[in-house]
């Protein structure tokens, strides 16, 4: 009894890894035969999950959004907070902005008709005080989010930074937060080459359907790659500098918000960037170190208006 209670709870979890299985794929993934499958499925669908069967060779199951949330896990209303407190955390960040996202996805994909108005109800008679940065549509966020999860081609209508309209067909791999922000990582079909999107100028189209097999990933650490491609995309003034500290502190006092490389002991130089210089120079006062530029006119010209900006502070407290 305990084998089959498990088996159920890892069928469950694989209907909602992704959109689509075939019972011949639950069958390897499960190391059962096809007709134990269609025996858990039965069980699930007499605790209340709504799996749906599709007839033929190709055919399968999916798990969909029924008419009652399943039995022993959310009642209507404890469903409706969840959602709308994942749907906060994820388009306003409190440090778990991702593992928010993919519990949103998981759970809308269940929600009924009737739940899903009701949170969309209350996302729709809420206000947030705006920030800098644009605020998300959850919608479109949770549809790009099951895609990756589904591994399912998909198209959307994409605003760059420049204003210019386009559609774009890509294979989508992951979702990346950086600070207030979502990027989207993802193969571009039409331009034979990985590109990152910002998630709230993509405006997903219909599901394709369309599945693909994951391609090898550029680098180890997706995130850093999309924060290596972001910030040159977007910084106005580049830089290079070398801090006298070693290259371990540097990288942990910065991040992905620089490019670190030892050169020696106690040092090692840094591309770094921004739209504004002095605010630029402020923040690399913050790493307590001295400090040379070896490219970037700009942040020279800023420490210097901010050592006599310093200079004049001094002479002030001291007279």
């Amino acid at each position: 009894m305990l084998e089959t209670s498990a088996r159920l709870l890892r069928l469950l979890s694989l209907l909602q890894l992704r959109r689509d299985w075939t019972s011949g794929e639950l069958a390897e993934r499960l190391e059962v035969s096809a007709r134990t499958v269609r025996t858990d499925v039965s069980k699930l669908r007499s605790l209340g999950y709504p799996v749906e069967a599709r007839p033929g060779v190709a055919g399968g199951y999916r798990l969909s959004a029924g008419t009652a949330m399943p039995p022993l896990v959310l009642d209507d209303d404890e469903a409706v907070a969840v959602a709308v407190g994942l749907g906060a955390a994820a388009a306003r960040g409190a440090g778990a902005e991702e593992t928010s996202l993919t519990a949103l996805a998981k759970l809308e994909q269940v929600l009924p008709s009737r739940l899903r108005r009701r949170v969309e109800a209350i996302r729709g008679s809420t206000s947030v005080v705006p920030g800098p940065d644009p605020s998300l549509d959850l919608g479109a966020l949770s549809a790009v989010a099951a895609a990756i999860r589904g591994r399912e081609r998909l198209r959307f209508a994409y605003r760059s930074h420049a204003g210019a309209e386009s559609t774009r067909h890509v294979e989508p791999y992951r979702l990346v937060s950086w600070g207030s922000r979502w990027y989207l990582f993802a193969w571009d079909l039409d331009r034979d080459d990985w590109r990152v999107f910002r998630a709230d100028r993509v405006v997903p189209r219909a599901p394709t359907g369309a599945r693909f097999t994951p391609r090898p990933l550029p680098e180890d650490s997706v995130a850093e790659h999309v924060a290596g491609r972001v910030r040159r995309a977007t910084w106005r003034y580049r830089a290079r500098i070398e801090v006298h500290a070693p290259a371990e502190v540097v990288e942990a006092a910065l991040g992905a918000a620089a490019d670190v490389e030892p050169v020696g002991p106690g040092r090692c130089r840094v591309d770094v960037g921004s739209d504004d210089p002095d605010r630029l120079a402020l923040w690399i006062t913050q790493l307590d170190a001295d400090v040379e530029v070896i490219e970037g006119r700009e942040l020279a010209d800023a420490f210097a208006r901010l050592a006599a900006r310093m200079r004049r502070a001094a002479r002030t407290a001291s007279g």
